[in-house]
C-alpha cells in the first residue's frame, strides 16, 4: 500500500497494492494493520453503498456532534471526491482538497472526522462505497453548499444534479459556531 498525502493534513490517499493474473485481480480494499503503520487507527462501525449517475453530486456532508471519517472507495465507474476543513480554529479551516477516485485505479480515500465530504459522479454509473467510524445521527446530520464562493472548490462540472437538501444547504460562514467541530492538535 502508498499512501499518499494530501494538501489537508489527516487527509490521506490510500493506492493499494493491486496482483493480477489471467484470473482476474485481487486488492486489500482495508487492512487495519497496514494503516496503522501510518498512525491510522479507525474503529469502522458503519459501511454505506451509493449508486449515482453521471453529474450527481452528494454533498458536501458532515456530522457535528457525533463527526464521521470515512474511507472511500469506487467499485465502479469514477468520482471525484473532496474533503473540506471546516474544523474552528483550523490553521487549514475553509481550505479543501480532491483526489479522482475510479474502479479503475483503485485509489481510497480517508476524510477523518471534522472534514466536511462530498463526490460528484463522473461516469453513467458509479458505485461507491465507504467505512464510517460512527453511525449515521440524523440529528447531528448538516452540510455546506457545494457551490460555496468562499470556499472556492473546483468541481469538473458547473451544473450537477443535486438533491433539494444539498442544493439548499447553507454557506460555510452562515452556519453557526456551535454547528462546526472544534479543531484538536
Amino acid at each position: 500500500m502508498r499512501v499518499v498525502e494530501t494538501d489537508l493534513p489527516g487527509c490521506l490517499i490510500l493506492e493499494p497494492g493491486v496482483f493480477e493474473d489471467e484470473r482476474g485481480s485481487f486488492y486489500e480494499a482495508f487492512n487495519y494493520d497496514r494503516l496503522a503503520e501510518y498512525g491510522l487507527a479507525p474503529a469502522f462501525v458503519q459501511g454505506n453503498v451509493s449508486l449515482s449517475s453521471l453529474d450527481v453530486l452528494r454533498g458536501l456532508h458532515y456530522q457535528w456532534p457525533n463527526p464521521q471519517g470515512k474511507y472511500m472507495s469506487v467499485l465502479e465507474g469514477e468520482a471525484w471526491d473532496v474533503a473540506v476543513d471546516i474544523r474552528r480554529g483550523s490553521p487549514t479551516f475553509g481550505r479543501w482538497t480532491a483526489v479522482h477516485l475510479s474502479a479503475a485505479n483503485r485509489r481510497q480515500f480517508w476524510v477523518p472526522e471534522g472534514f466536511a465530504h462530498g463526490f460528484v459522479a463522473l461516469s453513467e454509473r458509479t458505485l461507491m462505497t465507504y467505512l464510517c467510524t460512527s453511525t449515521y445521527d440524523r440529528e447531528a446530520d448538516a452540510g455546506i453548499r457545494w457551490n460555496d464562493a468562499d470556499l472556492a472548490i473546483d468541481w469538473p462540472i458547473s451544473s450537477p444534479v443535486l438533491s433539494t437538501k444539498d442544493a439548499h444547504a447553507p454557506f460555510l460562514a452562515d452556519v453557526p459556531e456551535a454547528r462546526l467541530p472544534q479543531y484538536r492538535e
